[in-house]
């Protein structure tokens, strides 16, 4: 399969900001089970856009944690579409994101210039980690992935270059709790992957690195993500490695790990994060041209918090909101 690009030149336009009023602001009843990003899309907004004003307008009404009570009615924020007619951007279609996420309306340039490379830990024969929770089989590489192309779509958003290294041919986004484990997922270029570990981690920093070359001297930022299993009765919040004598392989750990503390902060008041940073010698770290960023997302065995970070579509898309913004943050620093 030939290399594509995931990237469409877009105009210049000038976006408001919606703005967040306490009156004439459209309302809706909560569905059973249904989260803030699932109530948001019903109604045809953003959930990257619209989920902090939506906080904002209904913090009284919310739950634990921003959870929706199940028939209370909510305030929706305004649809600031009517505002920007005439100043709208381009809109790309994206088929790896599958037919109700292949369409991305650029919103913006703030991540102009800026080339990212995405992989999603194991894949192809090896599923990665293994969990359990209410008779389903949970395999980390179908969760790492579903995380992978929400954050690539949301870079997508803001005009950035993205190449989804680990590819799957018919998982796109998908908003279900469990997720089916398949082997069909293959690397960037339309590589079969590998059994063997290194042979695997080879192959994709390879491609990688050549695409490097390519984009020499533009603002390059690889992540690898992974979902961790090491302690069954532990929880794991994310946390993040960095080649240890990269300063800016440090730096921007640190901004990912302060953005989402921050966001933590905001919408779960008192919960804490504990996620940490530390240096380790991985192979992608190793190898790969690009500053790099090593993620674990949760822990895959844990029956409370990290299970449910997972099966949540809420959280997996927090989840990529929150590396974004921290991505966002990262790359306004390399321009200081």
């Amino acid at each position: 399969m030939p290399v594509k690009r995931l990237f469409v030149l877009v105009v210049i336009f000038v976006l408001s900001l919606p703005v967040v009023t306490a009156q004439n602001n459209p309302t809706t009843k909560a569905r059973e089970g249904e989260g803030i990003y699932s109530l948001l899309r019903r109604n045809h907004l953003s959930p990257s856009e619209y989920m902090d004003d939506f906080i904002r307008l209904n913090k009284s009404s919310l739950g634990k944690n921003n959870t929706l009570i199940k028939g209370k009615t909510y305030r929706l924020p305004v649809n600031n579409e009517a505002e920007t007619k005439g100043k709208k951007d381009e809109t790309g279609v994206f088929p790896i994101f599958g037919k109700e996420y292949q369409k991305v309306d650029f919103k913006d340039n703030q991540l102009k210039g800026a080339v990212f490379y995405i992989i999603s830990g194991h894949g192809g024969p090896d599923p990665g980690a293994i969990g359990k929770k209410n008779g389903h089989r949970m395999c980390e590489d179908e969760y790492a992935y579903d995380i992978g192309l929400r954050l690539a779509r949301n870079l997508l958003e803001h005009n950035a270059t993205v190449y989804v290294v680990t590819r799957d041919p018919d998982d796109g986004i998908r908003d279900g709790k469990y997720l089916k484990c398949d082997k069909d997922e293959y690397v960037l270029g339309g590589h079969k992957i590998p059994l063997n570990q290194v042979q695997r981690l080879k192959q994709r920093t390879t491609e990688v690195n050549k695409l490097y070359k390519k984009y020499k001297g533009h603002y390059q930022r690889l992540l690898e993500l992974h979902v961790d299993s090491r302690y069954p009765k532990e929880n794991v919040d994310i946390f993040f490695y960095h080649y240890p004598s990269s300063k800016k392989g440090t730096a921007l750990c640190k901004t990912l790990y302060k953005t989402i503390k921050e966001r933590y902060a905001k919408v779960q008041p008192g919960r804490g994060y504990h996620g940490s940073i530390a240096g380790r010698k991985l192979y992608t770290l190793r190898h790969a041209n690009p500053v790099s960023a090593y993620i674990e997302l949760a822990n895959i065995n844990h029956s409370s918090r990290g299970q449910k970070r997972l099966v949540e579509v809420d959280n997996r898309q927090a989840i990529a909101n929150w590396l974004t913004d921290g991505l966002i943050r990262d790359f306004r620093n390399s321009k200081k």
